[in-house]
């Protein structure tokens, strides 16, 4: 039993096929998922498919890079946020790996963005969901200034360093790893997925993006989650059973998600 805690099925190239996914997923045993919203303005679609199907669940927020979107306010978090199938904050986060000739110091609007979205989920109570690339120093300085160790959350689809995941780890966040463990020039992640605490970290597959081996190249599904939970489980000794009871467990905790 499977839960992929990221993706994003209101893609387009996912939402055309949804049927399909939903029935891939109870295939490979994937009970639940949760649907990331990525902007305001797709929220609403994120939150139907919630609403419309039982194993799905929703959060609300605006990924770091996206720009020429509606800037969410912490009132229009809080209420998208006041829903029962709305689990988390997020994606949020900070990414500086596009500056298009732009300064560290010109991305003051994702910070500020980024502090928006912790402070909503301290006052909501629900964790946040965090994207971080090429700025894991400001995400964690922000993290540590606003407070986001409570409520927690998880710092998902993880590509940074051991430090980085320490950081995180010692702030109670959870470790999401993604298709990316799975690729042969990852071996560094591997032995950060070694490290985290079976207690601590979730699985995922951030499709339609980031399919794993054997479907690298191809378009991602939540189906797919468990091939990220076999590589784990082959790094840290431990069986796959193991590996997705634990993941599972972790993801419903953090999120308050029912038994499916």
């Amino acid at each position: 039993m499977y839960i992929d805690s990221h993706c994003h099925l209101s893609f387009p190239e996912l939402k055309a096929q949804l049927p399909d996914l939903l029935a891939a997923m109870a295939q490979a045993q994937v009970t639940q998922a949760v649907c990331i919203s990525t902007t305001m303005e797709e929220f609403p679609e994120v939150r139907a498919l919630a609403e419309q199907h039982a194993q799905l669940w929703a959060t609300v927020g605006v990924h770091p890079d996206n720009e020429d979107v509606h800037e969410p306010t912490l009132a229009e978090l809080v209420a998208g946020a006041d829903h029962p199938k709305v689990m988390a904050i997020g994606e949020t986060g900070l990414d500086y790996y596009r500056l298009n000739g732009r300064s560290i110091a010109d991305m003051e609007w994702q910070r500020e963005r980024f502090r928006t979205h912790i402070r909503a989920a301290r006052q909501t109570g629900k964790p946040l969901v965090i994207h971080t690339r090429s700025s894991a120093d400001d995400t964690l300085r922000l993290m540590r200034e606003e407070g986001a160790d409570q409520p927690g959350g998880v710092l998902h689809c993880f590509t940074e360093t051991m430090a980085v995941a320490r950081a995180a780890l010692d702030l109670g966040f959870h470790i999401s790893f993604s298709g990316i463990v799975t690729f042969k020039n990852a071996a560094d992640l591997r032995e950060v997925a070694k490290m985290v605490p079976g207690d601590r970290m979730l699985i995922e597959t951030d499709s339609p993006y980031l399919a794993p081996v054997p479907y690298r190249g191809k378009l991602n599904q939540p189906a797919y989650v468990p091939h990220v939970a076999r590589l784990i489980a082959e790094v840290r000794g431990e069986t796959v059973e193991r590996v997705a009871e634990q993941c599972t467990e972790n993801t419903r905790r953090l999120f308050k998600l029912p038994a499916a």
